[in-house]
Parts: structure tokens; sequence; C-alpha cells
């Protein structure tokens, strides 16, 4: 019975020895939980005033606390600050993790340095989320130009401008308009062309209102004039200065340099006139050159952000994190992952900073939380528990030869 009682003490020290050992192999690894071995003890079954007959394995558990964050520089990677874990794709295998070193395909996926699919919600055509858990694909190719269609520009114009001494508008003439400014428009190629503004303030009567009239001079990226001065549009206001008319206004535009032809929505809303000086308030484009790749950053909520470099920015998605009941209940897998359990219960799903789910930082990563400190003190101690019951056990042997013999 000796035997039996030290051989289990045997093993439940070599268990320990295996998880400190693992614990320290892994004291470098990204999102590392450290492991701690559990035992219980054995007794007869219905004995009563007798001693123990050793010790047994009860369980491994581990420790779930959240390691230091740690800047990479790779603004690829995220760390989970908070609960939840990243959900990957692993060859057709939903699985889970907190390591966030990310990395893309040749095809632009998002994927840990494995090569598991990181899941979340892709963005669509119209700026939103698809309803559908699924990869996040990254353009990484050049984007193509947007032609401007709208355009806006919010003028501060100067009730105090006195009517121009020359009544016929001459873009060549500045005594034939009182203020320009100047808008850059990009055709279908991607061209910034820009449109020369020019406003003239209009004779009154009987102390009404005045008006202004705005004409536009096409220019092409080089300068050259397209075409002459077109009168846009005319302004009105309300004796407030707000304005009542003459927003929006078409501008259409034959460039003649192989683009298509713009016809381009001209909008003036918030436009005032005060006796204040003429300042170009605001100016919205949607239109923009083409552009190459530029890099991908994953936000705070989880978004991420490609950019180009036409300055544009576009959301390929926002990353999903996922919850348990029982987080202790996962199944631990090779390569930093994790798969559910009956134990740990269904995924809740979520965005970053949503429901139960943490946030992310962006450029980070997470580090192990294994504590090499202590785990050489646990080192130390399931050694000595070994080396002595390995000594209980060579006692009993020479106890057993001895009695042999006589």
């Amino acid at each position: 019975m000796t035997l039996q009682t030290a051989l289990s003490g045997l093993l439940g020290a070599q268990t320990g020895l295996n998880t400190v050992s693992n614990d320290l192999a892994n004291a470098n690894t990204t999102a590392f939980k450290s492991q701690t071995a559990l035992f219980e003890d054995v007794y007869p079954a219905n004995a009563i005033n007798t001693p123990g007959i050793g010790t047994a394995t009860e369980g491994i558990s581990s420790d779930l606390t959240q390691g230091n964050l740690i800047a990479t520089g790779n603004s690829l990677d995220a760390a989970i600050q908070g609960n939840g874990y990243f959900i990957v794709s692993n060859s057709g295998t939903q699985q889970y993790t907190r390591d966030g070193a990310f990395q893309l395909s040749s095809n632009g996926m998002l994927e840990t340095l494995n090569g598991a699919a990181v899941q979340g919600y892709a963005g669509t055509a119209g700026g939103g989320l698809s309803g559908t858990l699924g990869p996040i694909t990254i353009n990484t190719g050049s984007m193509g130009a947007n032609s401007t269609s709208n355009l806006g520009v919010t003028l501060s114009l100067n009730s105090s401008d006195t009517i121009p001494a020359t009544t016929t508008f001459n873009p060549a003439d500045p005594t034939s308009y009182n203020d320009t400014t100047s808008v850059v428009t990009y055709d279908s190629l991607g061209n910034a062309n820009q449109v020369q503004l020019y406003l003239v303030k209009q004779p009154t009567t009987g102390g009404s209102t005045p008006s202004w009239e705005v004409y536009a001079q096409p220019q092409l990226a080089s300068g050259t004039a397209v075409g002459s001065p077109q009168l846009l549009t005319t302004l009105g206001f309300t004796s407030s200065g707000a304005l009542t008319s003459g927003s929006p206004a078409t501008l259409g535009v034959n460039w003649g340099n192989g683009s298509a032809t713009s016809n381009i929505n001209v909008s003036f809303g918030g436009t005032t006139l005060a006796a204040q000086n003429f300042a170009v308030a605001g100016l919205t484009n949607n239109g923009y050159s083409a552009g190459s790749y530029s890099g991908t950053t994953i936000s705070k909520d989880g978004s991420v952000i490609s950019t180009y470099s036409n300055g544009k920015t576009v959301s390929a998605g926002n990353l999903a994190l996922a919850n348990f009941i029982n987080t202790e209940g996962l199944t631990p897998a090779t390569g930093n992952l994790y798969t559910a359990s009956s134990s740990s219960g269904q995924p809740v799903i979520n965005t970053p900073g949503t429901g139960l789910a943490g946030t992310l930082a962006g450029g980070e990563l997470e580090s192990s939380n294994a504590s090499t400190s202590s785990l050489l003190v646990s080192l130390i101690q399931y050694q000595q528990a070994y080396q002595a019951n390995t000594s209980v056990i060579q006692t009993e042997q020479q106890d057993s030869q001895r009695l042999v013999q006589i």
C-alpha cells in the first residue's frame, strides 16, 4: 500500500512538473494563459480511521487574467482589453484566440500568422456592415478615381460690397466682379481640375436685399480654361442674410481631355450675407483621384480601416469578439487557439465595445500572463515532492527485499 501511495505522489509531482514546464516554455507566447495542476486526496472506500492512500489529479486550472499589452509597431496587430476572444476559421472549423498578431494573405484576407481567417462583419457597398459573420478582406490594390458629382460651397458674402464698376462680367477684369475663389473638381480619369467661381453683386431697387450672380469658369489641371465662363446661378437672400434661392445649381463641363462629361450638382447651402469679409466657410467634394493602398489599422471598436495614397479611407468591416458563459470550459488547441465545448457553452458574439465584449488596442499585443518567478518556486516544490516520493519508493523496495530474504 505504501508503494501505491508513493507512486501516486510521484505521478502527481510529475503532472505538476509538466504543467510548470509548459508555463515556463510559454512565458513569451502571445496571450498565453498559465495553468495550475489541481490535486485531490484519495481514501479507501468506506474506511474509518485509516490513512489516505495517495493523491490524484483533480484537473488543470487556467488563469484567464489579462496579460500586459505590448506595443509592436505593426498596425495589423490588436490586443483585447477586457473580455472576449477573436473568432477565426481554421480549416473550416470555428475557433477562438486572444492572439491578435494578424497579417494579410496574398488576396488581402485578414488572417492569423498560422493562416486562419479572422472573422467579423464585412463592410458593404453602402457603408454598412454585413449581418453574417465571415472573413474580412481588404483591397490592397488600387482605388479607382471617382468624378465629382456633388460639390458643396458655403460662402460668407459681404453685404457692404458695392456694385462692380464694370457692368459686363469679364473674368480678366477685376472691376467686373466682387470676389472670386476656386474649387477642385475631379473628372472621370481622376484629374484634379478646377472651377473658378466669380461673385457679382446685383443692383437693387426699393431697398430690397441684393442678389449675387455666380459665374463659373472650368479649368484643366494645367490651368487651361475650358470654354467660356457660365452664369451658374443667382443667389437670393432674406433681409436677415439667409439664402433663399439659387441653390443647388448644375454645372456641365466637357473637359476635352478624354474624360467623360461632368454634370456637377453645386450646392451653396449655408451661404450667408452679412456685414462681414468675404470668405469660403466650407467645401465638400465627393470626387477623388485614383490611389494606391497605403496600409490598414484596427480601431478601438474593431473597425478595420484601410488608407490610400489619395487620402481616402475605406472600412473593410468590423472584427467580432466571442464570449462564453464559462471561459474555463474552453478546450486549448495548438496555435494559441481554443475550441468551444459543452462546458464552455456556445459563443455570444458582439463587436468590440458592445455587450460583454471588451475593446481593442490597435498596434499592440497581449503578452503571456505566466510569471516566471512564481513558476520557478513551484518548480522547486514539485522537484522536492518528486524526490521525496522517489525516496519512499526506494525505501519500500529495500524493505520488500529484506522481507523476501527472511
